[in-house]
């Protein structure tokens, strides 16, 4: 009994060795993203107080920036005076807006230095308006920073910096002011856009929409799917929701070498195939080794003492071993074979692109 359990579970284990993995399943959701329901970004320029020395000092965009603050806060400073700004630094504020916001809830902010504050640490930001791409202000910022770079100074010049003490994070530090648009509650028509284009993948979430809900999706192009989702808005949230989590196959991704040159990293895909092809691949190494001898006169000979040149020169080849692919190679022969070859990150670069300008290479090559 105990020698039949083991020869079933060695079979098992072989077909599992043999058989092909079975294509994993995603959800919709991760695929790609209904057009509207997205992030924005907002921007704006303000000023930060309270650094002990460590601003911008005399700038003069800083000093017009202080300006307009004081006289917002009904503080006129008197004309052909530029004060010393010391412990105030002109900043830019980044954030993101998230879909459906509404106005009175709080986002995170991002400040960081724009001229020679050496840090940020300790400082406050002043009320700030941040901007959208149209010009529209959709939230406004203010708060005190937390810092999570250091920057100390001796008196003697030294330094030392720790991570960036010139940028800084306020949680909540902005109140969203204006709600945007996203077409949620006014289209017709919800478009889900795919994150890459393929018109296979398109073809399958249409069919797997369909097979749920009968008739309301609908190919635009390799990327984009119409949904005809009815307008009561709970319904249409419920759809939304259910079309997120159902789960399809993607299409094997396009063939694909990414090569690193700064790095020496390479990445091959599962989809990269070769043409029958031989790969050889050696190394000459060429020594020089200089040993110059010294030639001493005699004493009272009047001579000189002279350097004689002494090289050496040696060439050394190594075996190159050949290594034959079939046709339709997959990747782990193409592994194979170059493991075989011993070769280095930098060798696999040129063996690759010999073998795409040999035609045997049915991959895009991307340098990075």
């Amino acid at each position: 009994m105990r020698f039949i359990l083991s020869l079933l579970i060695a079979g098992a284990a072989l077909l599992a060795a043999i058989l092909p993995e079975a294509a994993m399943a995603d959800r919709v959701r991760d695929l790609g993203a209904f057009q509207g329901v997205r992030t924005n970004q907002l921007t704006g320029y303000g000023i930060v107080v309270g650094l002990n020395g460590n601003g911008d000092d005399d700038l003069e965009y800083l000093t017009q920036a202080m300006r307009g603050v004081s006289g917002r806060m009904g503080v006129q400073l008197p004309p052909g005076v530029s004060p010393g700004l010391k412990n105030a630094a002109a900043v830019m504020i980044t954030a993101d807006l998230p879909a459906f916001s509404k106005p009175g809830q709080h986002i995170d902010i991002t400040v960081s230095a724009i001229g020679k504050a050496k840090s940020l640490r300790g400082g406050a930001l002043i009320l700030t308006p941040l901007y959208g791409a149209d010009g529209q202000i959709y939230a406004m910022a203010q708060g005190n920073l937390a810092v999570g770079g250091l920057g100390i100074t001796a008196k003697d010049g030294s330094q030392l910096t720790v991570n960036v003490p010139t940028v800084g994070r306020i949680a909540e530090g902005a109140t969203v002011e204006r709600a945007v648009a996203t077409g949620f509650d006014s289209s017709d028509v919800l478009r889900f856009n795919l994150n890459d284009a393929d018109f296979l993948t398109a073809e399958r979430l249409r069919d797997a929409v369909n097979q749920r809900y009968p008739g309301i999706a609908s190919i635009e192009d390799g990327m984009t799917i119409a949904l005809h989702l009815p307008m009561p808005l709970d319904a249409r949230a419920n759809m939304m929701a259910a079309i997120e989590m159902i789960d399809i196959t993607p299409a094997e991704p396009p063939a694909r070498v990414i090569i690193n040159s700064r790095t020496g990293t390479v990445v091959i895909n599962s989809a990269v195939r070769l043409s029958a092809a031989a790969i050889s691949h050696g190394k000459l190494t060429v020594r020089i080794d200089e040993k110059p001898k010294v030639s001493q006169p005699t004493a009272f000979s009047q001579g000189q003492t002279t350097v004689t040149q002494n090289s050496n020169i040696t060439a050394n080849e190594e075996p190159a071993h050949v290594a034959l692919m079939k046709g339709g190679a997959s990747l782990s022969r193409i592994v194979d074979a170059l493991n075989m070859l011993g070769v280095t990150p930098s060798d696999l670069v040129a063996i690759l692109e010999a073998l795409k300008q040999a035609g045997a290479l049915k991959a895009d090559m991307v340098v990075l």
